[in-house]
């Protein structure tokens, strides 16, 4: 079933000693990010050490629309690695994980996995299809420290005090007020998603109304926000030179060295930070993205993504053995080392060391004071239209403003409602 041709194979790990004749060798695809890739190897590492036996193959793919297509096309032509990594939440549910995906239930450490991570990534009848690398995350801004201190600035709490320090970065710095990274088409859909906090703040029942067919975007004032938020920023030329070429790395890049004082992403960006720019790691803050009221500010929080076993694999066994490990604290540690850790883990007994990052600490008080996160749309509604990261570049990028690109996306909406075969659509 393993069809290696186009793939990019980057490291097959054999401990130095051990007989290799009977060897297992599991694949894993995973995502090309930095960050991504250490863990892997880290685990993938710390694994063959206490299995001699067992050898792995990594591969990677793109992240965003591409790489969901490479996993749901690897899926339905029975070429799935033995082990991949995949979102949780509504991305999971096109994947008909029933259909496709091997149940872990009977994992012997899968009371480790706090229910707050299988509920995102199970189906209709209990069965759960992952375990998480890396931490809960938040979804907001990156801002670099320096240059908030060298212009006098504090973190916004309401999105006008926002707009206020990106005019005085653009009138008195030399760097960019935001980076945006449209070559990496899926990181243009922050401005919009991190809002969520502030539509569930105005709007608490918007993602069941919504999931029933009963709100959606382009008619809920709350929920067309974070389109408008992308679209004023756009017109106001705050965004770095080239945004259209620039990537991912560039833009974490960019927000470590000043080169741009905001960069809207999710804080599982941490690692790469600092595997990318370790000298700046210190410079490097973040806040979560302001509403409309400073007395509601607070975080919108995804789940991480997690190894899934393909149901047609023919290592089940071997690869179930994989992710009996990845749910223990010995694995947190081999993640904890490889990259840091940014957020808290989802393994019961996992802890972060005392000297995180601090983007990490600034995150942690959100988790630590009642009523200041909620989850992302994603992880309350099985909805995700594909199309979105498609129509933010189009609304960040001055093609397309907020109204239309809203009345789109409820309409791509509605066609993965109805191919999910959910009710009133």
């Amino acid at each position: 079933m393993k069809n290696r041709a186009n793939k990019l194979i980057i490291s097959t790990f054999v401990v130095l000693g051990a007989s290799i004749s009977n060897a297992t060798e599991l694949s894993i695809l995973v995502d090309n990010s930095p960050d991504t890739v250490a863990l892997t190897q880290a685990l993938t590492s710390a694994y063959s050490k206490l299995n001699p036996d067992i050898t792995f193959e990594i591969e990677l793919r793109p992240g965003g629309g591409e790489g969901d297509n490479i996993v749901k096309t690897r899926l339905a032509t029975g070429e799935m690695a033995d082990v991949f990594l995949y979102n949780s939440g509504s991305l999971l549910q096109a994947l008909r994980p029933s259909r496709t995906l091997e149940p872990i239930n009977d994992l012997a450490n899968f009371s480790n996995i706090l229910s707050s991570f299988t509920s995102t990534v199970s189906d209709d009848k209990g069965n759960v299809y992952a375990v998480p690398i890396q931490t809960a995350m938040g979804g907001g801004i990156f801002y670099n420290k320096r240059v908030y201190e060298e212009l006098g600035l504090k973190v916004p709490k309401t999105w006008q005090e926002f707009m206020e320090n990106c005019a005085i970065i653009a009138e008195k710095s030399k760097s960019a007020p935001i980076a945006q990274t449209y070559r990496d088409t899926w990181t243009s859909q922050l401005l919009v998603l991190s809002d969520f906090f502030n539509v569930q703040a105005e709007k608490p029942n918007f993602a069941t109304d919504y999931t029933n067919n009963k709100a959606n975007f382009a008619t809920t004032p709350a929920a067309l926000r974070g389109f408008e938020k992308l679209q004023q920023v756009s017109e106001a030329g705050y965004f770095n030179d080239y945004y259209g070429a620039a990537t991912y790395n560039d833009g974490l890049n960019m927000v470590a060295t000043g080169k741009a004082a905001h960069y809207p992403m999710l804080t599982f960006a941490i690692p790469s930070i600092k595997l990318n720019t370790p000298d700046y790691i210190e410079d490097v803050g973040f806040f979560a993205q302001p509403g409309d009221d400073a007395d509601k500010n607070g975080l919108t929080v995804w789940m991480p993504a997690g190894y899934y076993i393909p149901k047609e694999s023919d290592q089940k066994e071997e690869a179930k053995a994989f992710l009996n490990y990845i749910a223990t604290v010995d694995a947190c540690d081999a993640i904890t080392k490889a990259i840091g850790a940014n957020g808290p883990y989802l393994i019961k007994g996992c802890t972060l060391p005392d000297n995180v990052y601090p983007a990490v600490k600034d995150m942690l008080p959100y988790f630590q004071e009642e009523g200041r996160t909620a989850p992302a749309l994603e992880f309350l509604s099985p909805i995700k239209g594909p199309m979105l990261e498609q129509l933010t570049v189009e609304v960040g990028s001055g093609i397309r403003n907020a109204q239309s690109a809203a009345e789109l996306y409820d309409q791509d909406v509605a066609k993965q409602a109805r191919q999910l075969n959910l009710p009133n659509w």
